[in-house]
């Protein structure tokens, strides 16, 4: 039986694609967690901008997360 690695070039890339998933995702959480880290909320003076950057922040943790949670299944 003859291979002509046309399976092997496609299992290279994938292994690449979840090596940068992964990265990404573990850059969207540090960034996340960086950014809480910071406190933002004590640069301005009104609760709802605070809310909304906190839930943003949390939006990108939550997206990182899924990324990684998703490359790796």
């Amino acid at each position: 039986m003859s291979t002509d690695g046309r399976f092997d070039d496609a299992l290279a890339v994938s292994d690449r694609l979840e090596l940068f998933g992964t990265l990404v995702g573990a850059l969207l959480v540090l960034i996340g967690l960086g950014t809480v880290a910071g406190m933002p909320w004590q640069t301005n003076g009104s609760t709802a901008v605070s809310v909304l950057q906190l839930l943003g922040v949390l939006a990108t943790i939550a997206a990182g997360t899924g990324l990684v949670w998703l490359v790796r299944q």
